[in-house]
């Protein structure tokens, strides 16, 4: 048996699990905010998720390094490569939905409209509930080794959208909003939908940007801001 390439790998696995607590405690922090039903955010609550933010970017770049250098200096077998692979996949998701929690923590307190906001958060609260629960899920096939939890996720995925998008019309419509703000609010809706995938797609072609510049210098530059960015 080799006992270094073990060493490593069970490193990597410690390491994953540690990035993917964290993650879910990001979720679990931003679902207590959202259901309390009111957009502000206390500064010692704030302060907790950046840090807890900086610790998932650290725990990324860590993972990155010691999934290379198993790789490279352990060559694992098939099976254990193909499980090193695919937490590193892994790690680049959860490191997103890191990403996507403090956006809509950096967006929440600028909500002024605390009566729209009102009608909406239960539904906001439900969204992000079910979600939340398709990231366990999906993690804990993995831990678990449970073929079935991959399914689940993977089949509800649609099945969420669509609830989402029921539960938004219906508190819009049984809401006391003249029927011209109504379909303005749904205007908007339908177009941040459009401007979110336009901007993932943008964040995409960074992550591509950045593989690139590591594969020519083996500079990392995730989390990291250029020379001449601001």
């Amino acid at each position: 048996m080799n006992t270094q390439k073990e060493n490593a790998l069970h490193d990597i696995r410690e390491k994953f699990n540690d990035l993917s607590q964290l993650v879910l405690y990001q979720l679990d922090l931003l679902e207590k905010i959202i259901n309390k039903g009111d957009p502000s955010i206390p500064d010692s609550l704030l302060d907790e998720l950046n840090a807890n933010e900086a610790d998932i970017d650290q725990l990324e770049i860590q993972l990155g390094e010691e999934i290379i250098d198993t790789i490279v200096l352990q060559q694992p077998v098939a099976s254990d490569l193909r499980q090193v692979i695919a937490i590193n996949q892994m790690v680049s998701n959860l490191e997103r939905i890191g990403d996507l929690v403090m956006n809509i923590v950096y967006f929440l307190p600028r909500i002024q409209n605390l009566e729209i906001y009102s009608k909406m958060s239960e539904v906001m609260g439900n969204m992000l509930m079910t979600s939340v629960n398709m990231v366990k899920r999906a993690i804990q096939s993995f831990t678990m080794n449970d073929k079935e939890d991959a399914i689940w996720t993977i089949k509800n995925d649609a099945i969420v959208d669509e609830m989402n998008r029921k539960l938004i019309k219906k508190t819009i419509t049984r809401s006391n909003i003249p029927e011209e703000t109504q379909q303005l609010l749904f205007a908007f809706i339908n177009l941040n939908n459009i401007i979110s995938n336009i901007e993932r797609v943008g964040d995409h072609a960074t992550n591509i940007a950045e593989s690139s510049i590591y594969a020519l210098e083996g500079k990392d530059l995730r989390h990291k801001k250029l020379d001449n960015e601001p």
